[in-house]
């Protein structure tokens, strides 16, 4: 007698699109968590840092060093450690949380800062310098005229950092709308990838004048070499 043997049920295959599609959303799921969770880019639109972080600078900013925000719902990873006097940190601006800031730590809650005649102390003793500060007005202005050179002692409240440009004289900062509270720290800056410098020669280029296009595509790929400034990549910033 013949003994009947089952058939063993086919495996449908996926069809090529579908794999490309599964493997695209997975990039893509992926790509998102790393950039909410863990590392993001910004560029430098200002000269409030300089000479730490020039105009057309690129970074890499570690967020899940402060504790990231989880994607999707309104809940925050546990941070590795605390934002301490001397990090470079990205925020979103306490008026407008939809711009982001990038200024140094200058002290943490329970500190007690005072600038006296441009100089910055805390706790009572001269906060270390960053090699690239600068000033650019050697006037010394009063606090009865301005907080920018003369201010405190102030004592941070905890729960807040106070914050400040490496461009001293040109910053807007702590010294002006008051210490940044934690909630709007988004990470700290780590390593430039790319250095651009402007160009006033540049074609203007316009999201919304598609005309613009072409020339400014054009200009950037025949001047790229000349605008990269090669010897900052990869910098490790301080």
């Amino acid at each position: 007698m013949k003994r009947n043997i089952p058939k063993t049920p086919e495996v449908r295959k996926k069809s090529v699109f579908r794999e490309y599609i599964e493997s695209f959303a997975v990039a893509l799921i992926l790509a998102l968590v790393i950039k909410c969770s863990v590392v993001e880019a910004y560029k430098i639109p200002s000269s409030s840092m300089e000479d730490t972080l020039l105009i057309g600078d690129f970074l890499l900013a570690n967020k899940f060093i402060y504790g990231a925000k989880v994607p999707l719902i309104d809940a925050h990873l546990p941070a590795v450690r605390e934002p301490k006097p001397g990090d470079v940190v990205i925020f979103k601006y306490p008026g407008n949380p939809s711009v982001n800031y990038i200024k140094r730590c200058i002290a943490v809650g329970g500190q007690v800062v005072e600038i006296r005649n441009k100089v910055i102390y805390v706790d009572g003793e001269k906060f270390p310098e960053p090699t690239e500060l600068k000033h650019t007005d050697p006037r010394i202005l009063q606090s009865t005229v301005s907080n920018r050179d003369n201010y405190g002692p102030y004592k941070i409240p905890g729960g807040y950092i106070f914050v400040m440009g490496d461009n001293r004289d040109n910053s807007y900062d702590s010294r002006f709308w008051g210490p940044l509270e934690r909630k709007y720290l988004l990470g700290k800056a780590m390593v430039l990838h790319l250095s651009w410098a402007p160009d006033p020669k540049a074609p203007e280029f316009s999201w919304v004048n598609p005309l613009s296009y072409p020339g400014s595509l054009f200009y950037n790929i025949t001047h790229f070499y000349k605008r990269v400034r090669w010897e900052r990549i990869g910098d490790i910033i301080r």
